[in-house]
């Protein structure tokens, strides 16, 4: 494990970014640091940054190669994030609650996750609602969130063969995190319920409502909770 001020490190993406890590892993404290790291970049660099992509323990930083070049970026860089604040209140985001129909009508491996960790599907429920998960990183697909941590009594891994097709709104878990699939496609995450809430819209002007720093709450409804919302009832019974 390498100590806190092995970082940043600065690793080359191309021929317009650089990686810069704050840590290793994925936790509250490291994925702050990244939070405050593009704060300061905003800030301190805005003259020559076009893009910033944060992740669980870095910032991809593009940048305009007709006004300056990678070593000058990353002597740059160095400077902004000599003395980081991550203050909890400063830079803490929003937080969603989502509805989620859990139902093995749509959540297909509810009772394979419960088999795996000897618990109830009423157990997997409760535990997965019980907490809050951060937002760590947006990726997969546009609107897709990784969020953790998930408890250690539902953790399972994930599908031996990928599902073709997963209906938008199904919710999943994967080892220690959990997401929403924000729109339809193939994946290998265990699913366990779906939601009505639309995390993508490319006509809202934002690719999703979720961004790096916020939390997420899970909370179940019905069944006629969940039609009346306008969910997809695809598959349900």
């Amino acid at each position: 494990m390498k100590e806190e001020s092995d970082f940043p490190k600065f690793v080359s993406a191309g021929a317009d970014a650089v990686i810069v890590y704050l840590g290793e892993g994925i936790s509250v404290s490291v994925n702050q640091r990244v939070l405050a790291a593009v704060k300061a970049v905003k800030e301190q660099l805005s003259d020559v940054v076009l893009d910033l992509v944060p992740s669980y323990n870095s910032l991809m930083v593009y940048y305009n190669v007709l006004s300056i070049d990678e070593p000058e970026i990353r002597e740059r860089l160095r400077k902004a994030l000599a003395d980081l604040s991550s203050d909890t209140n400063e830079l803490s985001g929003k937080l969603h609650r989502i509805p989620v129909l859990y139902d093995e009508s749509v959540g297909p491996d509810l009772a394979r996750i419960a088999d795996m960790n000897n618990c109830s599907v009423d157990d997997v429920i409760k535990t997965h609602t019980e907490q809050t998960y951060r937002v760590h990183a947006m990726g997969f697909a546009p609107g897709f969130a990784y969020l953790g941590e998930v408890s250690e009594k539902i953790r399972t891994p994930r599908l031996d063969n990928p599902r073709k097709r997963i209906t938008a709104g199904s919710v999943a878990v994967a080892e220690n995190q959990t997401a929403v699939y924000p729109s339809a496609s193939p994946g290998g995450w265990n699913i366990i319920g779906r939601t009505s809430t639309q995390l993508y819209d490319p006509s809202s002007g934002t690719i999703s409502p979720l961004n790096v720093g916020d939390e997420v709450e899970f909370y179940a409804v019905s069944k006629e909770q969940f039609i009346e919302e306008g969910g997809d009832t695809e598959a349900l019974s």
